[in-house]
């Protein structure tokens, strides 16, 4: 299967505090890893599974990586896709979020928290195992995830995200953030969740 970039040009011009020349550099990034993506996809089709082992081999090392690249890929498409200030949390999500977490404000300082625990991703998953949200972080695309998790929001907490704008003022990056998430769509993924249990 060929993987695509999508466009997200769309945003350029309409986020509160993520400036264009931020989010083209953000861009350049996220094709970058569908292109590896593709090109780890293409190798693993001839490279030899013979000489596959822990220390090194060509098969080993893509496997290795192709997560990687597809996280890197997938996981920053829901993180533009959830850009761009629309909407309102729905009754429903801000439910489940004062449930799990106590109240809406609690919510968002642990969803900062979070992204100050890590240089890399939060997520904030509902997780099917206690029917929670949760939030969770990843160091790297492929490591901090728990299993039986479905993604409502995604949050890039890696330095290429702000730099531009914020140098290192995380801080205010998270609230740039806050003031550009698109609630229709993370309401429309908690939905597509709920309305498959």
């Amino acid at each position: 299967m060929e993987h695509n970039a999508k466009d997200f040009n769309y945003l350029l011009g309409k986020l509160k505090g993520i400036s264009d020349n931020q989010l083209k550099a953000h861009f350049g990034l996220y094709e970058g890893y569908v292109k590896k993506l593709n090109e780890i996809e293409t190798k693993l089709k001839t490279a030899d599974r013979a000489a596959s082992n822990y220390s090194f081999g060509e098969y080993s090392e893509l496997k290795r990586r192709e997560v990687v690249a597809f996280n890197g890929a997938y996981l920053h498409e829901m993180y533009f896709e959830n850009l761009l200030a629309t909407g309102a949390p729905s009754d429903a999500f801000k439910k489940s979020a004062e449930s799990a977490f106590g109240d809406w404000d609690k919510f968002v300082a642990d969803v900062k928290a979070a992204a100050g625990s890590t240089p890399g991703w939060v997520m904030v998953t509902w997780n099917s195992i206690d029917n929670q949200l949760h939030t969770y972080i990843m160091f790297e695309h492929h490591i901090g995830l728990p299993a039986h998790q479905h993604i409502v929001l995604a949050l890039d907490c890696w330095e290429h995200a702000f730099m531009i704008d914020y140098g290192t003022k995380k801080a205010e990056y998270l609230n740039a953030f806050f003031n550009n998430i698109n609630w229709d769509i993370v309401n429309k993924r908690f939905d597509a969740i709920k309305g498959g249990k």
